[in-house]
């Protein structure tokens, strides 16, 4: 039987004229509107131009610009006090910014504040801008994966040893499609695993996940997928993959109007299979 679907937004808190008014005010109407899940991003400067490929790196290209930002789980921090129902997460950490036990505390102390609405979301990191200029070491994608795989690691061990303990058990979501590192680590550790494809790319790593689920004796239909909304016309299609999470990337000046198509074709999908 088919699952649920639900919608998130990741409210990229960059932009120019952002300010924090403005994006205060902006939740309160994505939560009044019944969104599932509200997430920030962790850069410390806007990647314009990103090029995603289907093996799973990024990489920008043209000059980056800086524009008006505010830090990811500063934001996250006061969503979590303003907001009373939906859940909230960083759309993903860089696990190379911070001390991973630190960052389970953080994420522990934000659970607690939202009254058990967090995602920690978590990725290797991939933006150099964001390295050099803050004075953290880039290295290279395999420097970056393993330190990333360690980090995973130290996370689960510091949330099962914190007090107290999180509200909850805390949804690790785990960024990236990379087939030989990245879901593996899915498999072992991830509650939900966000990527963003087409929809035969999707199916091919769909396999290699459910492959690396049942090497580690895991059932992989305990790991939610996510998609970034690829718009109305392949919502269902996507969903009829297996997709349960779909989420909305909004930039400055944020507007609503394609989440509130999402929202209704959540509904109507819904009742389907409710009905």
């Amino acid at each position: 039987m088919a699952k649920p679907v639900r919608i998130g937004v990741q409210l990229v808190q960059g932009g120019s004229g952002i300010t924090y008014q403005k994006l205060r005010d902006k939740v309160r109407e994505i939560e009044d509107l019944g969104t599932d899940v509200l997430f920030s991003y962790d850069h410390f400067h806007v990647p314009h131009n990103a090029n995603i490929d289907p093996a799973g790196t990024i990489s920008v290209s043209g000059e980056q610009l800086d524009v008006d930002n505010f830090e990811g789980w500063s934001v996250l921090t006061a969503w979590a006090e303003q907001t009373s129902n939906i859940e909230i997460g960083c759309l993903v950490t860089g696990v190379g910014y911070r001390n991973p036990d630190l960052l389970a505390d953080m994420a522990r102390t934000v659970d607690h504040i939202s009254g058990g609405r967090l995602i920690l979301g978590v990725g290797a990191g991939w933006y150099e801008k964001d390295y050099v200029e803050y004075g953290y070491e880039f290295g290279t994608v395999a420097s970056r994966m393993k330190h990333f795989a360690e980090c995973l690691e130290r996370i689960e061990h510091r949330l099962s040893v914190l007090t107290p303990p999180p509200v909850r058990k805390i949804p690790i979501l785990i960024g990236g499609g990379g087939e030989k590192k990245t879901l593996p680590l899915v498999a072992r550790y991830g509650d939900i695993w966000h990527y963003f494809d087409t929809l035969d790319t999707l199916a091919h790593k769909n396999k290699i996940l459910r492959e690396s689920a049942e090497a580690i004796g895991r059932d992989h239909t305990e790991i939610e997928r996510s998609q970034e909304w690829a718009g109305l016309e392949l919502a269902d299609a996507y969903a009829d993959t297996g997709v349960t999470l779909f989420t909305l990337v909004l930039w400055s000046p944020h507007d609503l109007t394609e989440l509130r198509k999402a929202l209704a074709w959540r509904d109507a999908r819904n009742a389907r299979i409710e009905g």
